[in-house]
């Protein structure tokens, strides 16, 4: 990098106001600098551009660019050098890349670029146009304030910087930027050396660690549902001929369109055995009557197994390692189920759910991951090669590369197919801060503060990783048996083809948009589709608005991820839903909402919920990239707000832990969301051991 441009290393916090011309920028400096006793720095630019104009009047040509970013670092330097704590910017070089693209024909000079991506601040501040334009000898585009809003909001998300949008009059604006550079002093004083250097290990913001805590203070409101999802407004039902229009649609998909496969999972068997571990623990061979504690209130599951042992796909595996050990039916059963799980055994309570027998043909017993691969031959074929994604524990690695080891040649050869395989885990700084009820740091008995996992929902960082232009997402546990292969397959299709579909239009409209196409039709009909086709939702206001911020609110709605979800009818699964709900601002949009995150005490939410047609069997594919081919950041698209706080105990005291918005609830909040349904034949968790029993893992060839 050009050392002109560089910046210098400063251990204070620094704060930029971004935005537009005639925003509001320079006067918010200097207020936010005179209350806080710090020096701030000024835009280079307007110096430097009145006096090229009071020179040659002339404003700003491409070539002024580099000196103007050189210009600006020096100053943000050397105010760097003067601030104690905190040091305000009037601009920063990314402010200057935005005008490069938008003035000069979408260019930016490659040192400038380095620069402006290199450059750290920790807080922006993004200033609305909702204050009046004032004109000078510089300003030249008072018609376009809504385009270059968007073309700034754009630049802050996709570089993945932290920013808060300041609207409202000045007094409302000063003290909102006051609110968030408070919180940013604060975090500077609540954690120690110690625990800054162990967040760094962990990769984890400082900031977000604080404003968890927070979010612990303010505690986590319920969503609000406004009515379920149902087909006709939020579900989609298709037709045969939509269904085979789709289904030749995706098979007719770009050949260079890539496909992945994203599975989590990281999950261990143990809670699929609970009841056979109570078995273990409470049955005694020896001494109890094994007809008499079956036949006990609450050993239902047990008795299930035990009366279809035959059934199970492990049945003749587990024989034949306890073949003569047992005189007797209890004795039998209970080293059947001690086999199983013990450590000394097969393991299988502690293995994890994807490496598990749920399936056997002829002998040959089949894992999740196996029959995933034969799914992603099925439909998921980038050529001649299935690409699939699974979501891991760090212990399991082994275990599934031997897994893959033993099965890519044969299942390779079988479905002519190649695959590559590949696998994430759980990012540690992606672990959510406990606290203590009072609300501050837990720290343990070392004096060390606690960070537990975020739950699923951290998974959307490693989604975000993946390089491809539609992912499929689907649980380890819900597979069928080769021969009903052909049902899930089909469904696929039909999604994959729905999405192609939609994507298609909402990048030709998009495109349009950036074209310059402007006319009252083109945006009526765009406004349909986001209605009609991509649930979106418009204040009333939105009639009232110039045609070009029409244009930005239109440009903003159809620039996100699409998702396109399955949903099954509801035969009383546990788990989330299809709803419409009402955000905190009167928004209304389409989400999908686990019964943790209702007030059930409500008896209007409770009933909501409860008489939902349908359920969520987490039957997703996903758009991940923009109407260029450019992928977007996912993590921009999370809302925060739909986490959950639960108690939790460490060293047998009480805490709080808050897990991460789910990955396919608030993880995905800000997509547009489509729900299709699919039927209840595609959706076959295996959630309990005795779930192998169902007709979908069952196969006709098994002995």
């Amino acid at each position: 990098m050009e050392e002109a441009l560089r910046q210098e290393p400063a251990d204070v916090l620094k704060v930029v106001l971004f935005g537009p011309e005639s925003t509001g920028k320079t006067t918010l400096a200097r207020e936010l600098a005179r209350h806080y006793g710090e020096p701030w720095v000024p835009e280079y630019a307007r110096e430097y551009l009145q006096e090229k104009w009071d020179r040659v009047q002339q404003t700003c040509a491409p070539e002024d660019l580099l000196p103007i970013a050189r210009g600006q670092m020096r100053l943000e330097n050397i105010g760097a050098r003067e601030a104690s704590r905190l040091l305000i910017c009037d601009t920063d070089l990314l402010e200057t890349k935005v005008y490069s693209e938008t003035y000069y024909g979408g260019g930016c000079d490659p040192k400038l670029q380095a620069a402006a991506l290199a450059n750290d601040y920790d807080l922006y501040f993004l200033t609305d146009i909702d204050i009046p334009w004032e004109a000078d000898d510089l300003r030249d585009k008072p018609h376009e304030r809504a385009e270059m809003f968007h073309y700034f909001k754009t630049a802050l998300r996709e570089n993945n910087r932290r920013f808060v949008i300041l609207s409202g009059g000045r007094e409302a604006r000063f003290e909102k930027a006051v609110k968030h550079i408070d919180q940013l002093l604060n975090t500077m004083s609540e954690f120690t050396s110690s625990d800054l250097e162990y967040m760094a290990e962990k990769g984890i913001d400082p900031e977000k660690a604080r404003a968890q805590i927070e979010t612990f203070k303010e505690g986590i409101p319920p969503v609000r549902l406004s009515k379920a999802a149902v087909v006709g407004e939020g579900i989609v039902r298709f037709s045969q001929e939509d269904e085979s229009r789709l289904r030749e649609l995706y098979r007719n998909r770009d050949a260079d369109t890539e496909v992945l496969k994203f599975i989590p999972a990281s999950g261990a068997a143990s809670r699929m055995f609970k009841a056979l571990f109570n078995f273990l623990g409470d049955f005694d061979p020896s001494a109890d009557d094994l007809d008499a504690y079956l036949a006990e209130p609450g050993h239902g599951d047990m008795r299930k197994f035990a009366e279809n042992l035959h059934d199970f796909p492990f049945y003749g595996l587990v024989q034949s390692r306890i073949r003569g050990k047992a005189t007797d039916k209890a004795a039998e059963l209970y080293a059947f189920v001690q086999e199983l799980l013990s450590e000394d055994g097969l393991n299988y309570g502690f293995y994890p759910k994807g490496l598990l027998p749920f399936h056997n043909y002829d002998g040959n017993l089949a894992t999740p991951f196996e029959e995933h691969l034969y799914e992603g031959a099925a439909y998921a074929c980038t050529g001649e090669t299935a690409v699939l994604h699974f979501t891991i524990s760090p212990q399991h690695s082994d275990l599934f590369n031997r897994e893959f080891d033993g099965l890519r040649d044969r299942v390779g050869d079988q479905v002519h197919c190649s695959f590559t395989v590949g696998y994430s885990f759980q990012k540690p700084s992606t672990d959510t801060i406990a606290v203590t009820p009072e609300n501050t740091p837990f720290r343990d008995s070392e004096g060390k503060i606690l960070f537990r996992p975020g739950g699923h929902g951290a998974l959307i960082e490693n989604l975000n990783d993946q390089e491809a232009d539609l992912i499929f997402i689907k649980n380890i546990d819900n597979v069928v048996v080769r021969p009903e292969l052909d049902t899930i397959t089909r469904w696929k299709e039909v999604l994959g083809g729905y999405l192609i579909e939609l994507q298609e239009q909402a990048f030709s409209f998009y495109r349009m948009l950036s074209d310059g196409s402007l006319d009252h039709d083109l945006l009526n009909r765009i406004k349909t589709f986001l209605e009609d086709q991509l649930n979106a939702r418009f204040g009333e206001s939105f009639q009232g608005l110039s045609i070009e911020e029409q244009v930005a609110v239109l440009q903003d709605k159809l620039a996100r991820p699409i998702r396109v979800c399955g949903m099954v009818k509801n035969e009383g699964e546990p788990g989330g839903g299809p709803f419409w709900i009402t955000d905190d601002k009167g928004h209304d949009s389409l989400q999908i909402i686990e019964s943790a995150q209702v007030d059930m005490s409500d008896p209007g939410q409770k009933s909501l919920f409860e008489d939902s047609t349908h359920f969520n069997p987490v039957d997703l594919v996903c758009g991940v990239r923009n109407a260029y081919g450019e992928k977007y950041n996912l993590l921009n698209f999370v809302d925060e707000k739909q986490g959950f706080i639960t108690g939790k105990t460490s060293e047998g005291r009480p805490l709080k832990a808050l897990e991460l918005p789910g990955l396919w609830n608030g993880g995905m909040a800000y997509w547009n969301t489509v729900f299709a349904e699919v039927p209840v034949s595609t959706f076959n968790p295996v959630k309990t051991v005795n779930d192998l029993l169902k007709p979908a893992h069952r196969s006709s060839r098994k002995k």
